[in-house]
């Protein structure tokens, strides 16, 4: 009689088993999204509102990296993957599906509790002078060195551990790859804000959502922005000075004050082009109702264009 019983336990498991992996009667109600810190709040910021039109629909957001994110959707363990910067030659052979939904960027940041961080919010660094900071891998490059000061104490350069598009993107302003960045590896965008933020001498990279307090506009506790000194003429002008709150520099990303790349488009991407109409309407919303909510989030919306070259994607 036990054998038997545990037959019956056994059979019954094995079809529950399987009506569960084949979705029962709910198939195509449950969308995992997973990926890129530098679109998480937004992410969720869109998936709390759609859920408003479409409340039988469960959705399972996480941040692990845009890398994370592209591993997940290829191995079918995520539906969409929030991705931050360009896909590679090898990526673009794999079937993936992209369409950009808003616009942020990267932004180097540096310790509130740096004594001379009045001169670095007035003289910024150039870009010659971030390149050495953040690539070269030189341990002896002083403040007092690039800001024409008696400061002495050597720049920090702290930097992502996981796979992200953040480095890769500020890596790319200065022609790299994140592996070009040398510095103390921090997992994730707010790890990294915490990190430099706790020493004097640090610095590191943020997304805008990051870097601000989107709800109130303001720069993150602990952390201000290295403004970059773009005309080299070893001042901060006032065309160039538009980090003082998250509006002025989500227009300066808009308008294209601040430079691109580190600006860049944020991406949805699927393993194929989408079938379940779940998705699909999902991702139609984004490109539409969806954009009232990107600013707020502390994004940039895209443009009517291209909007509308991601929606063709889609029919």
């Amino acid at each position: 009689m036990r054998i038997k019983s545990l037959l019956i336990i056994t059979v019954f498991g094995s079809l529950a088993a399987g009506l569960l992996s084949c979705g029962g009667g709910k198939k195509g109600k449950n969308i995992t999204i997973s990926g890129a810190f530098a679109l998480y709040p937004l992410g969720v910021k869109w998936t709390e509102q759609y859920k408003t039109k479409a409340p039988d629909l469960r959705f399972d957001v996480s941040a692990g990296g845009a890398g994370k994110g592209l591993t997940d959707v290829l191995a079918g363990a995520a539906d969409i993957a929030m991705f931050s910067r360009q896909l590679t030659a090898s990526e673009k052979q794999k079937d993936i599906w992209v369409f950009a939904v808003a616009k942020d960027a990267v932004l180097p940041t540096f310790s509130l509790k740096n004594p001379v961080a009045d001169r670095i919010r007035k003289k910024g660094l150039t870009k010659d002078q971030l390149k050495e900071v953040y690539l070269s891998g030189k341990s002896d490059i002083s403040w007092g060195s690039l800001l024409d000061t008696a400061y002495s104490q050597n720049v920090v350069v702290y930097t992502r551990s996981d796979a992200a598009g953040a480095a890769d993107t500020w890596a790319d302003y200065f022609g790299g790859k994140q592996e070009n960045i040398k510095g103390t590896g921090i997992y994730g965008d707010p790890g990294l804000a915490e990190a430099v933020g706790k020493d004097a001498n640090g610095v590191g990279f943020n997304n805008v959502a990051y870097a601000y307090d989107v709800t109130t506009g303001k720069k993150r506790p602990g952390i201000d922005i290295i403004p970059i000194d773009q005309n080299n003429n070893r001042q901060i002008d006032p065309e160039e000075d538009f980090y003082e709150n998250a509006d002025s520099i989500l227009q300066a990303i808009s308008d294209g004050r601040y430079p691109s790349p580190p600006a860049r488009d944020l991406y949805f991407i699927t393993k194929g082009k989408p079938t379940n109409p779940d998705i699909i309407n999902f991702l139609k919303w984004v490109l539409t109702d969806g954009q009232q909510f990107v600013k707020q989030a502390g994004y940039v919306p895209l443009t009517d264009a291209k909007i509308k070259e991601q929606l063709d994607k889609l029919n």
